[in-house]
């Protein structure tokens, strides 16, 4: 018999241990060390049958034990301590606090959050980024508010069939059960948020705290008895459903998220968000509800449009068109046509979200486009993707190159006290001073070759031993009853070089691109005096069959009684497993097809434990790769064929393993340390800790990003929306206008037969501004290194200055046919091929970049 209803039912903890529900409900605990030992000294078994999950631990510890610690002071002394140490980390001034005209509130809004394996509201690397995002802006005392969705069977459970296909379970979890608390008013009633639907329904959702540190997140769930049945469904799982279920899933986000936050904020009298940063493009409706706030207080659409835009942030993740969510317009159109958002047309919803550009499709709404037209401020992920970005969405800004298009790139970071070790992590307390692993100094003589070989090979026996806890339990799960075969007692060897690869599945990834000459491969598992072993997990999307198919091919070669003990499949790839197999992998292999990982920063997790990459030149690897933190697989983007390419980049990736990776790792001295191995380990620790950190990633979003964007929002709203105004103002008269301006005619001179470095260029330009004024826009000189074609790559600007009116010179300022005359000087800083051109772009105070409207014009 199956219960109708389940819930959690905790055990009652006496007033000396009231410490341990105050850090279990705040997810501190999932990156703070000490507080982890706390509750694992509870009931060591306990802790990791139960995830690590305080919360699970204390519902599940016998009243005894629990009777037991409140009569140990010592215990009750070192809890009451943590909890005191908490309540300081919270309040304590930090890195923010220092800044000065710093945003005092920022909304930060992502699909998902993966904070820890006990609140699985993640399905891969834009979740986990999230979660980091949140634990380094606590860390560093940031005043930020993150919003999501609480699905109640969260992603999905993985198993893996007897054949090797992937099988899918949905969990229902119990709020109760979590580190959660809802969000009441003053007379203890929920506080909800509604969205008006189509055909006079309404979807209804309370909200969820979640404590990150001293960061809160918000999260929605629908699963209450105020909405029907179908819509109670609405936050059932993440990405699950087809497109209305998805289109609800992201007008929840976005609209009811910026309804959920004003209830908070004047529930904790917190300031009001000066910032809204938008996680890829699902929360994009955000700045509609805000845009439907401002009309309401008297701005039209175009006024309150600028508002808005000039106070978000919007960051794009995927560097193919087919990782952005469309939906059909028609579908769009019936949701905004009613009652949802007062004040805003429905026409106007889909003007943001049109793909009115070459290539784009008139049938779709695009919501990273929308995203895009909403934000003033926009970033790839890594400096590649900010490159790959800039040419995808080129199309919305006409005219321009895409070197000019207005996205930038923060590139991602990881937590790193979540990611690093505990065993990492105390030989950095014991041997360098410092818990911080990203400011250690690993290059140095504190800790000596042969400690550190020793804590890699304690972490490497780590993940062979919980593999080999993991594959016996997914075997019971599948075969109740029976006997684990005894080769699972020798799956792995704790002294053999390990290379890990665990990410999501899909095909551009190359899950079996290890498999393309499956001789090869194993003939380096089981090579007589330089093995190497595989460890590899990942889940594939539900609906995706063809990265299904990839793991189905992965697990059979996996069988093979032959090769079984080096190389496994590990079911249900999460953040417990995760923090286990980072830092047990010697190499960590990434070969996906370049330029279409956007980041990947399981390869940063591991970095940060000493493992090595071993990686295409994509994503943030294309960055930091230096010859001696790894090795780069070579590209073979001449190849002709997808076949002929994988063929290629697989034969680099077994040449790499054979003759440099193996060899170096199995290079022993006379005590059996691999020297030149550890030369390698101690370079990426000291270099790259630091930079792929999130604090670095999470400093770079605040300096580069928020505090522009708080500028900019203040600056526009002062004096009841001035700016604002203003500025809707302007651009309309500017856009009505700019077919009449063109570039006359340029000259030059000064230069001298041979130009050399230090001559000044003198440029003037006659432009035609038709009915604008000078003030109205930039005249500016590009020039760079001119290639074949030439194409201006390097380049830089100098604006040109409108000259005073002169009617009497015979090069007066403005000519009988009304154009104006522009001048300036470039001084020729290098040496080399040069070349320049002219163009006009608007120029406005309020602009963030001169190709924001998207209108130039450029002498031909």
């Amino acid at each position: 018999m199956k219960a109708i209803r389940r819930f959690t039912v905790r055990t009652v903890l006496p007033a000396s241990l009231s410490a341990l529900d105050e850090l279990a409900a705040n997810l501190r605990w999932s990156w703070h060390e000490p507080t982890r030992r706390l509750f694992e000294e509870i009931d060591p078994d306990l802790w990791r049958s139960h995830a690590s999950d305080p919360v699970s631990l204390l519902g599940a510890v016998s009243q005894s034990r629990i009777e037991g610690l409140a009569a140990d002071g010592a215990f009750v002394a070192r809890a009451n301590a943590l909890r005191d140490d908490l309540a300081t980390y919270c309040s304590e001034p930090r890195w923010y606090q220092s800044l000065t005209e710093a945003p005092a509130h920022i909304a930060y809004f992502s699909p998902e959050f993966g904070i820890a394996a006990a609140l699985p509201q993640y399905s891969g690397g834009l979740g986990i980024l999230a979660g980091d995002h949140l634990k380094s802006a606590s860390d560093l005392g940031l005043p930020l508010t993150g919003i999501g969705l609480f699905y109640r069977a969260g992603y999905f459970k993985q198993s893996i069939s007897p054949d090797g296909w992937q099988q899918e379970a949905y969990p229902v979890l119990d709020p109760d059960g979590l580190p959660l608390t809802l969000t009441r008013h003053a007379d203890g009633a929920p506080a909800l948020v509604s969205l008006a639907l189509p055909e006079g329904r309404t979807l209804h959702a309370r909200i969820w705290q979640v404590l990150v540190g001293r960061v809160t997140l918000l999260l929605l769930d629908t699963d209450i008895p105020e909405n029907e049945d179908a819509l109670r469904d609405v936050t059932d799982r993440l990405y699950g459903g087809g497109g209305e279920h998805r289109l609800l899933h992201e007008l929840l986000l976005g609209v009811g998220g910026v309804r959920a936050l004003r209830i908070w904020t004047e529930l904790t009298g917190r300031p009001d968000a000066e910032v809204f940063h938008t996680n890829e493009g699902h929360a994009g409706f955000q700045g509609l509800e805000r845009i439907s706030t401002l009309i309401h207080d008297g701005l039209t659409f175009a006024e309150a449009l600028q508002v808005v835009r000039a106070g978000t942030v919007f960051t794009t993740h995927t560097p193919v068109p087919a990782g952005i969510d469309r939906f059909d317009r028609g579908l769009v159109e019936q949701y905004f046509s009613g009652d949802l958002l007062p004040g805003v047309e429905a026409w106007q919803v889909l003007d943001l979200g049109g793909e009115n550009y070459p290539g784009g499709s008139g049938d779709m709404f695009n919501m990273a486009v929308m995203g895009l037209r909403l934000g003033q401020h926009a970033n790839g992920v890594s400096q590649l993707h900010g490159e790959v970005s800039r040419g995808m969405f080129s199309g919305l800004w006409p005219g321009f190159d895409s070197s000019d298009v207005p996205i930038t790139s923060v590139t991602n970071g990881v937590h790193a006290p979540t990611w690093t070790d505990p065993m990492l992590l105390e030989l950095s307390q014991q041997k360098l001073g410092t818990s911080d692993t990203t400011a250690a100094d690993w290059a140095g003589p504190g800790v000596g070759d042969g400690e550190l070989w020793a804590v890699r090979n304690r972490m490497r026996a780590n993940l062979v031993a919980d593999a080999r806890r993991r594959v016996k339990a997914a075997w019971h799960e599948e075969n109740p009853g029976a006997s684990a075969p005894a080769w699972f007692d020798d799956l792995l060897d704790p002294d053999v070089l390990t290379i890990g690869f665990a990410r999501r599945v899909p095909t551009y990834k190359r899950l079996t691109l290890m498999l393309e000459d499956e001789a090869r491969l194993a003939s380096l598992l089981t090579h007589k005096k330089r093995p190497i072993q595989m460890v590899i997990a990942g889940k594939s999307h539900p609906a995706d069959d063809e990265g299904k198919r990839l793991i189905q091919k992965l697990v059979r070669f996996t069988q093979d009684p032959e090769l079984r003990r080096r190389i496994v499949f590990l079911p249900n790839y999460d953040i417990a497993m995760a923090q286990v197999l980072y830092p047990g992998t010697d190499v960590w292999l990434n070969n996906p097809l370049r330029p279409l990982e956007a980041c990947g920063t399981s390869g940063m997790k591991a970095a940060l434990n000493g493992a090595l990459n071993l990686s295409i030149l994509d994503g943030w690897w294309n960055e930091y790769y230096d010859g001696e933190d790894g090795w780069a697989i070579p590209s073979a983007d001449a190849a002709g064929d997808a076949a002929e390419r994988d063929k290629l980049e697989s034969e680099s990736l077994y040449d790499l393993i054979e003759n440099q990776i193996a060899p170096r790792f199995y290079r022993r001295d006379a005590a059996g340390v691999p020297t030149r191995w550890l030369k390698s380990v101690r370079h990426t620790l000291a270099t790259l800790s630091p930079e792929l950190s999130a604090d670095r990633m999470v400093r770079e979003y605040v300096t580069r990003l928020y505090m522009p964007a708080a500028k900019a929002a203040e600056a526009i709203t002062a004096a009841d929306y001035a700016g604002g105004r203003e500025l809707a103002a302007w651009k309309g008269v500017v856009s009505s206008a700019w077919s009449g301006v063109s570039v006359v005619h340029v000259e030059s001179g000064g230069l001298a037969p041979v130009p050399q470095v230090g001559d000044r260029l003198h440029v003037r330009a006659q432009v035609q501004l038709g009915s604008l004024q000078p003030g109205d826009v930039a005249v500016e000189v590009v020039y760079g290194t001119s290639r074949e074609g030439d194409d201006l790559v390097n380049t830089a600007t100098v604006e040109l200055a409108p000259l005073e009116d002169d009617a009497l010179s015979s090069t007066g300022a403005i000519a009988l046919d009304g154009s104006r005359t522009f001048a300036g000087t470039v001084t020729l800083g290098r040496p080399g091929s040069f070349g320049y051109n002219v163009r006009v772009v608007p120029k406005n105070e309020y602009l963030a970049d001169p190709a924001e409207m998207g209108l130039v014009a450029v002498a031909h």
